[in-house]
């Protein structure tokens, strides 16, 4: 049950995306969530802290400032040109520790850090209770696991809206990136049976809604279609075909929300576990 449908695709942030996904998607729908995910793992005072699936570093920035002048914050990440990212927007910080680590088997001892955090990473694992069980086996007794998940698709609309964008153009080969990986694990039963599967004992799960806000309905069409893998989905489908999926999602968007500043609302589930 802790498989999860993942295409390789999936897990290919590469190229430009790196750049488009903190340009557009951060400000988009992220910083409000690492904010909340920061504060939540920075409340206990811990003193050394795993990051895990750490993409662009959104929650690295919010992290930091809140962590003790003597802790020490390992980031990792199993794409190195996100992590690389990650570090060039971070700056120097003696306390940070890059390292380039796959969440199913952690380069890390047991015990080794009294809170692990992971922001919207858990649904690209090949198998979550395995990445759930290596978070449990480096925290220390008493520690703490800190991530967050997407809601269904339909309770993220520019998501949604994107997706149905390209599923009309794509009709016979609609690109299903979005609903499949980002949006695919939203069920809060399964996520505690797996966490318990794995061995976590006391598990706590509250669903937080926000809004998305951008200034033109550009910026979420550039997001969603050129800032994560669905572009790998759209350009297998004809190599001049992103331009067109943006434009039509942009349209799709504007006519939804407006032509000026839109906004919409996104939904997620956030969840702190404890051995």
């Amino acid at each position: 049950m802790g498989t999860a449908l993942v295409a390789d695709d999936d897990k290919v942030f590469a190229g430009s995306i790196p750049q488009f996904y903190d340009s557009y998607l951060v400000p988009l729908i992220f910083e409000a969530y690492a904010n909340d995910l920061a504060q939540r793992a920075a409340a206990s005072n811990p003193r050394a802290v795993l990051e895990v699936a750490a993409g662009s570093g959104v929650v690295t920035r919010a992290m930091a400032p809140r962590l003790a002048a003597n802790c020490e914050y390992t980031v990792t990440d199993l794409n190195q040109p996100m992590l690389d990212h990650a570090a060039k927007m971070q700056g120097a910080d003696d306390r940070i520790a890059w390292r380039q680590a796959d969440a199913l088997a952690l380069p890390f001892t047991d015990g080794e850090f009294d809170a692990v955090v992971c922001q919207f990473g858990v649904m690209f694992f090949p198998d979550r209770i395995a990445g759930y069980g290596e978070a449990l086996r480096v925290l220390q007794p008493g520690g703490e696991f800190h991530f967050n998940v997407w809601d269904q698709i339909s309770a993220n609309e520019f998501a949604d809206v994107v997706t149905q964008t390209a599923a009309a153009i794509f009709p016979d080969d609609p690109p299903q990136f979005l609903a499949r990986t980002p949006h695919g694990y939203y069920d809060v039963g399964l996520i505690e049976e797996e966490l318990r599967q794995a061995g976590f004992t006391q598990i706590a799960i509250t669903t937080v809604a926000e809004t998305s806000t951008a200034p033109s309905a550009r910026e979420p069409a550039v997001a969603y279609c050129q800032g994560t893998p669905l572009r790998n989905e759209i350009e297998a489908r004809g190599g001049d075909m992103l331009d067109h999926v943006t434009a039509q999602a942009e349209a799709a968007i504007a006519e939804r929300f407006g032509a000026g500043p839109v906004v919409g609302k996104i939904r997620g589930h956030v969840v702190t576990a404890k051995p």
